[in-house]
């Protein structure tokens, strides 16, 4: 089973396959207890935001062997998320994104860099 910075690289490449947009890593291990790693995106249209999420889903339980213990929100909010426990992500509609600003909420956080895996 995969988890922690491995799991939140492989979600962010998952939807970097599917044209997710803004890809951002937060390391939250020291100032949060409910999550190590959130994961969050955007997406152009709600059918991107589906295809994002799904491919997540697929990717991580196929490759992986692991599945979300909750997905939560309908793709009609503009916000889906996915939880893995030692990572969250967070699937935003671009419009959405900056209304609810994880990135300035946890500006405390580590950003992580994570490189596209070649093809």
């Amino acid at each position: 089973m995969i988890e922690g910075l491995e799991l939140a690289e492989a979600c962010a490449r998952a939807a970097e396959e599917k044209q997710a947009e803004d890809i951002v890593i937060l390391d939250l291990r020291g100032i949060s207890t409910i999550t190590d790693y959130f994961v969050i995106c955007s997406g152009t249209s709600l059918p991107h935001l589906k295809a994002v999420r799904r491919e997540i889903a697929d990717q991580i339980r196929t490759v992986h062997g692991d599945r979300p213990r909750t997905m939560d929100g309908e793709v009609e909010s503009k916000w889906v998320v996915l939880d893995y426990g030692d990572v969250i992500v967070h699937v935003f509609h671009h419009e959405m994104r900056p209304v609810y600003s994880l990135e300035d909420l946890w500006s405390d956080s580590k950003r992580v860099e994570f490189t596209a895996q070649e093809a």
